[in-house]
């Protein structure tokens, strides 16, 4: 048995059995070990960072590390990205490069580069396998690095796959998270004892629905306020469920939700800073005077505490739990408003929503919080082209539950090779994607920059130039129906309602081109 055969085996019998790659000639030892351990899935992507976000996408929604297989150091370059947004959501991923024979390495060949320093920008732990007889043991190693959360890098010359004499390795356990001491429990329990001058901030595994329903009993027991982290890795929502609202992202609006809170307790999320620095204003969120305390790290069992606060304080206590309700959607042409009622109001049970809507996305929060249950993936370390990689790795994982990829035109442009894999697969994912032929968000920064300066708040021509996607605007139909996806355009909530449902009631991917103005959401728009 080869090396490579012995790692994809080692990685089978570990659980880890899908594997998104773009490789090249030092990893094709490993791709033809894919027959002779048929149980590893591999799934072709065209680009990097597709692979990379589909990975990250499969491994919120199945709750195991998936794998990546990249080509060098160029091609680990290529997939950083989506990886930096996997190492934000602390998703475990395992992800192998190839790299050039030991011996080749001397000769510094085109493509010779410093793989482990790339690595250690995104990945918790690296290793470059050295011998054949060691490669399955490394293989588990990282496997049981990934499962703690984080991204694990083995580095996989090309002479240690080919050579022969290696052997599976059995995987190795697992350790259970930790559990918060008793005393910082109960020291806890009297400070959400306090009310609305407590709030508990949620992040990570508290926005299952496990952690959701404890963190409600303790809210309705206490007054507690409760507030989740503006880009949640992964989020339960819908009727039936709490509803919790999330932290805006502009830096005056996330104040205001937090402003008279005297004490900020953790659970699961870091504490809240501004997504970028504006002259003048404070990067960090917290009101001045406020205690912060943690209640759980992301690397411990947050649900768990959540449960122990809750029986502490709030025995007895049921949590307030979100009825069905759905917005009117104002018919005629498309804007964010109606788009978003106009998505959930035709919104199937138990859809997983990869959602990197940006601007156009401002009013989904609102719109959604009464529809059917459906699980939110979100743009962790806002590196976009996500979405729709995401959506693509989520729909592997579950095959059973639709997808919903709520896309905007510019950030489909970063990864819209993923709707080649969809194709390929046959995965039943509905792209949405909302064309305002802008970069909105940036046209919205650039405004807010405009106006601390001599512009008033108008950017110049030139400049605006930089932030407009059209002339020519980009077909996203055709580019659709190239990649093997039916697309249809609409530009009315009729017509879009009309196209989801036949959507959702064929199997396979399918895109929908939605034609919206380019506006900037309003100051109080829920997450923004």
């Amino acid at each position: 048995m080869n090396g490579a055969q012995a790692l994809i085996g080692s990685l089978t019998g570990a659980g880890v059995d899908v594997c998104f790659m773009n490789p090249g000639t030092s990893e094709m030892h490993f791709v033809a070990a894919l027959d002779a351990v048929p149980e590893m899935r591999g799934v072709l992507a065209l680009f990097e960072g597709v692979a990379t976000g589909a990975a990250d996408g499969y491994a919120r929604i199945a709750g195991k590390p998936a794998a990546v297989l990249l080509h060098l150091g160029p091609g680990l370059a290529n997939g950083l990205a989506n990886l930096h947004n996997a190492r934000r959501a602390g998703t475990p991923v395992v992800v192998i490069v190839g790299a050039h024979a030991t011996g080749h390495v001397r000769y510094d060949a085109p493509l010779q580069s410093d793989i482990e320093a790339l690595a250690r920008t995104v990945s918790g732990w690296v290793h470059t396998s050295g011998h054949q007889r060691d490669l399955a043991q490394d293989a588990m190693r990282a496997v049981a690095a990934a499962q703690a959360g984080q991204i694990a890098t083995l580095i996989l010359p090309a002479d240690v796959s080919w050579t022969e004499g290696a052997a599976v390795a059995p995987p190795r356990p697992a350790p259970p998270p930790s559990a918060p001491a008793a005393s910082q429990l109960s020291a806890i329990g009297q400070l959400v004892t306090g009310g609305p001058a407590t709030m508990l901030f949620l992040g990570g595994r508290a926005l299952t629905e496990r952690g959701l329903r404890a963190a409600s009993r303790i809210s309705a027991a206490t007054g507690t306020r409760l507030l989740a982290e503006t880009f949640p890795a992964r989020l339960e929502r819908g009727a039936g469920l709490p509803s919790v609202d999330r932290l805006a992202y502009l830096a005056e609006s996330a104040e205001t939700q937090l402003a008279g809170t005297e004490n900020l307790v953790l659970a699961g999320a870091r504490s809240p800073v501004s997504f970028f620095a504006y002259p003048g204003r404070a990067s960090d969120l917290v009101p001045a005077g406020c205690a912060v305390t943690t209640l759980a790290g992301r690397d411990q069992d947050v649900e768990a505490a959540l449960e122990e606060l809750a029986d502490l304080v709030a025995a007895g206590t049921e949590p307030v739990l979100a009825g069905p309700a759905l917005l009117p959607a104002e018919p005629g042409p498309l804007n964010a408003v109606n788009l978003a009622n106009t998505i959930a109001a035709s919104l199937p049970e138990g859809v997983i929503i990869a959602d990197e809507a940006n601007t156009s996305g401002f009013a989904l929060p609102m719109a959604l919080a009464g529809a059917p249950r459906h699980s939110v993936l979100t743009l962790t370390g806002g590196s976009i082209g996500q979405g729709m990689p995401a959506a693509t790795g989520a729909a592997v994982a579950a095959p059973d539950r639709p997808v919903l990829s709520l896309e905007a035109d510019g950030s489909a442009l970063y990864t819209i090779q993923a709707l080649w894999t969809q194709a390929r697969e046959q995965l039943n994912v509905t792209t949405v994607l909302i064309n305002n032929a802008a970069y909105a968000i940036l046209r919205m920064e650039l405004a807010r920059t405009a106006a601390g300066g001599e512009g008033g708040g108008k950017a110049g021509e030139r400049a605006g130039r930089m932030l407009d996607l059209s002339g020519p605007t980009p077909d996203f139909t055709q580019i659709s129906d190239g990649l093997g996806v039916p697309a249809s355009r609409v530009t009315t909530a009729e017509e879009l309602d009309k196209a989801l449902r036949v959507a959702y009631s064929e199997p396979g991917p399918h895109l929908i081109e939605a034609i919206v103005p380019s506006i900037a959401p309003p100051p109080d728009a829920g997450a923004w």
